[in-house]
């Protein structure tokens, strides 16, 4: 059996079209949508999850309707204002992935005001994945390893698998073990692709404004269930105890 998993990375998938099944505008399934996200965040402090990656604003979704990008920025305001009295409450460090520097001045104004105030929290480290693409997140780490060997501080052949995963943003956080993406889509979406190399990934099929803690607990009970094997085979599993990194490839 496994251990709970150190750090739960999840697809908020499904807004949009769980409004319009209810004959709702869009923009009213993002106002639901939040409110699940708060459920699964309060639900990952009490079961002790170190880390928390909400997928929150790709770099791809600019392209969406203005008024939808708009409405959504304005969501994100909103929330950081109203959650953080309940981030201090549930001893929750904020943080940031992506790329901060095109949200409007307001917002990273009050992104920069939630992780000043949460920094020493010492409980669930939640990140929102902000203007964030896999993609970009790698360019940016190979153009800086790039330079670092233009520049005759680092060999070519010191690049490593580790001087990557400590060269990315992400580094402060476990690798993802669990992967989690609502609304029945089974695709990452430009989303961790270097670090989902061995993650778990589940694909639900209920759109995100309809899940619950029940179903995170759920998830993560056949998680702890699964055979994590890394490349060997079972026989050998069960022969030794083998210490692996914190990943996995299976699919649901």
């Amino acid at each position: 059996m496994n251990p709970r998993p150190k750090h739960i990375a999840i697809i908020m998938d499904g807004n949009g079209r769980w409004a319009k099944e209810r004959g709702h505008n869009r923009l009213w399934g993002h106002i639901r949508g939040a409110k699940a996200a708060r459920q699964i965040i309060e639900a990952s402090s009490r079961l002790k999850i170190r880390h928390l990656t909400l997928f929150t604003f790709s770099t791809e979704n600019w392209n969406r309707p203005k008024k939808e990008v708009n409405f959504l920025m304005s969501l994100l305001s909103r929330q950081l204002d109203r959650e953080l009295q309940t981030l201090m409450s549930n001893n929750v460090k904020f943080r940031t992935l992506g790329n901060l520097s095109q949200l409007p001045d307001n917002i990273r104004e009050k992104i920069k005001d939630v992780k000043e105030h949460t920094k020493n929290n010492t409980g669930l480290t939640l990140t929102f994945a902000i203007n964030y693409s896999g993609q970009q997140e790698l360019t940016h780490c190979f153009k800086m390893l790039a330079e670092k060997v233009l520049s005759k501080k680092l060999h070519p052949n010191d690049i490593s698998e580790s001087l990557i995963n400590q060269s990315l943003p992400s580094a402060y956080q476990d690798t993802p073990e669990l992967i989690i993406r609502t609304s029945g889509e089974y695709r990452l979406s430009n989303f961790f692709l270097w670090q989902a190399a061995y993650s778990e990934l589940f694909f639900v099929e209920k759109y995100w404004p309809d899940f619950n803690s029940e179903d995170l607990t759920e998830i993560i009970r056949q998680y702890t269930h699964k055979e994590r094997r890394f490349g060997f085979i079972t026989e050998q599993l069960k022969q030794q105890e083998v210490h692996t990194p914190n990943t996995v490839t299976l699919l649901n």
